[in-house]
């Protein structure tokens, strides 16, 4: 089982990332969950906030939040300076940060890997907008491996009909495309 640990803000859409990416794991024919956890009330737009992912060969029943994550997603590059997002990561774990800083700047130290990748720019070119799940969605796809391209295509375009989710799939597409580029 692989579990990911995603770091927002209230209002950018961390549980709608975590579904992404469970519905993609189902795309690919795997088990997927996904849940949020909101801390102890009083949760607003703009508060940190973490939701949870699950991807399996097999059937998950665990249902408690995730301690040692294989994958961190940290959506708002700021909340490096409030949480240590880092906490817990295993050693062959990987972080992905939203911003467009180089990834070796951000004091992210540990035996992971660190990438960083900007869903707000790509977001704002094709979408208008800073959207940024389906563009983390892709650059996750690629750096993990864990999800297939078609799959994640198809998970955003079951949330998103018409124009709006071929927007988002060209998001995810490109996303995918510029760090597989980069792995490469």
């Amino acid at each position: 089982m692989k579990e990911i640990r995603i770091h927002g803000r209230g209002g950018q859409g961390s549980l709608v990332l975590a579904q992404f990416i469970a519905i993609a794991a189902l795309e690919d024919g795997k088990y997927g969950q996904a849940f949020p956890f909101l801390g102890g009330g009083g949760e607003r737009r703009g508060k940190p906030i973490m939701a949870f992912c699950r991807l399996s060969d097999q059937p998950i029943r665990l249902r408690s939040r995730v301690s040692e994550p294989d994958y961190v997603i940290v959506q708002d590059v700021t909340i490096l300076n409030e949480l240590d997002v880092a906490e817990g990561v295993k050693d062959t774990g990987m972080i992905l940060v939203n911003t467009e800083k180089e990834a070796a700047s951000l004091g992210l130290e540990g035996p992971f890997h660190v990438f960083s990748f900007s869903g707000d720019k790509l977001a704002r070119e094709t979408l208008g907008r800073p959207i940024i799940n389906t563009a983390i969605l892709g650059a996750f796809a690629a750096i993990s491996k864990e999800l297939s391209l078609a799959a994640a295509l198809s998970a955003v375009r079951k949330k998103f009909s018409g124009e709006l989710g071929e927007k988002n799939a060209q998001v995810v597409q490109e996303s995918y495309k510029r760090l597989m580029r980069e792995l490469s």
